[in-house]
């Protein structure tokens, strides 16, 4: 298939000094955005979050207000069961090691609309940056968000099937009995809409998270505007600490056959329950994957270095798509320590404090056996998978090529360009 070739077009980026024309382009902003979300929205519809209620119940418990720093031995005490539980049934490891494949997957995915930015762009997005100018990638963030919301949608169901086939295979070991493979799979795939939809939510406010940490000093900002900012960034990780700690039971709640929301209210009472378990727990967990993340991000700053003049273009400025598909060493290091080694430990223990709090309440864990529920959310992941596939190869046609190579910034102040 012929593709079409570069040609440079010109972007017209608002003033953002201008306080009537930023309003103006708020609200074109907002109306491309909604007939985007209405477009997608029978798709949409099955993944918003139903179970936002977790990190507004739990982020209101006074305990929450002065949290413990997180120990690392409250994570590796736990190591023992874990890894006696995996060299006994070793398809834990093999679950982990899927999940860490498919994250991979879902990065490559992504840099594939990255890569179909041509470098006179960002040459470009560089000049407008530099020059002190905003929205500099107005015109790209639009589909490279879409296009990573949908990366982390199909990572999302494998990721959340193999997940609550690592759980499954904690409950069929605490009722002595045999687990494989197919036994683990089949439990995890009779409740695969709900993992789905939970991974996907979860995932996202991550990856979110994640962005929002990444260092950012905007210029021209007042030192009340400064304080604003913190003060977000602040109430943004008391609510995802929130998120993730209110969310610890969701997934065995799931791999027992509950739907998402009765697994959220579940999760709620497991939280409130064990508390002090899961929070040494869930500090311990955080604080080994900051120290990954650390290290990936030194490893990051290595890699550029080791590429030398090769993470440069002519003109001298970064080469970005050279730049990220050199990320993905580091990334795939990082991914597996995660993945394949810190997640599955956090899974298994999670399950056990679960088992003990159904235990307390009289509660029998049964796990579900229908997997032919999976088969209709197996067919959706099936056409989203070819509906990326059209646009990877009707990129040309759909106009996306020419939304994504628009270069020579130009700079729009009271309707003249400069």
């Amino acid at each position: 298939m012929k593709f079409k070739q570069f040609e440079p077009k010109r972007i017209e980026v608002v003033d953002t000094t201008d306080p009537e024309l930023t309003e103006i382009n708020r609200k074109k902003a907002a109306a491309i955005k909604g007939r985007i979300a209405q477009f997608f929205h029978p798709i949409t519809k099955h993944f918003s979050n139903k179970i936002e209620f977790i990190m507004d119940e739990i982020g209101e418990m006074p305990e929450m207000e002065n949290l413990p720093k997180g120990n690392t031995k409250d994570f590796t005490s736990k190591i023992g069961y874990a890894l006696s539980l995996g060299l006994k049934e070793k398809e834990i490891f093999f679950f982990g090691l899927m999940q860490w494949i498919f994250v991979l997957l879902a990065y490559i995915l992504w840099l594939q609309m990255l890569s179909w930015i041509p470098q006179p762009v960002w040459d470009g997005i560089q000049e407008c940056i530099d020059s002190g100018q905003d929205n500099c990638t107005v015109l790209a963030d639009i589909p490279l968000g879409m296009w990573g919301w949908f990366c982390i949608l199909v990572a999302a169901f494998p990721i959340g099937i193999f997940s609550s086939a690592m759980g499954t295979t904690h409950f069929l070991h605490k009722q002595n009995k045999k687990s494989t493979t197919i036994k683990c799979l089949q439990a995890a795939l009779s409740n695969a809409w709900a993992t789905w939809s939970f991974h996907f939510v979860d995932g996202w406010i991550t990856v979110k998270q994640i962005i929002s940490r990444l260092p950012s000093e905007p210029d021209h900002e007042t030192p009340i505007q400064r304080q604003a900012r913190l003060a977000a960034q602040a109430r943004r990780e008391v609510m995802y600490y929130a998120w993730k700690l209110g969310s610890a039971g969701v997934l065995p709640s799931m791999v027992l056959g509950n739907n998402l929301i009765t697994s959220g209210k579940n999760s709620i009472k497991f939280v409130k329950a064990k508390f002090a378990d899961i929070l040494k727990l869930r500090a311990a967990y955080s604080s080994i994957c900051w120290i990954v993340g650390i290290a990936a991000y030194i490893g990051g700053v290595i890699v550029i270095f080791l590429m030398g003049d090769g993470a440069y273009t002519n003109s001298g400025n970064l080469e970005v798509v050279k730049i990220y598909q050199y990320m993905i060493i580091p990334l795939a290091w990082a991914t597996m320590i995660v993945m394949i080694f810190l997640r599955p430990i956090y899974i298994l223990t999670i399950c056990n404090l679960y088992s003990d709090y159904i235990e307390s309440i009289d509660e029998e864990p049964v796990l579900p056996d229908n997997p032919s529920i999976g088969i209709k959310a197996f067919f959706v992941f099936l056409f989203i998978c070819l509906l990326m596939l059209l646009v990877i190869l009707f990129r040309d046609q759909i106009g996306l090529t020419d939304i994504l190579s628009a270069t020579e910034i130009g700079r729009t102040y009271q309707g003249q360009s400069f």
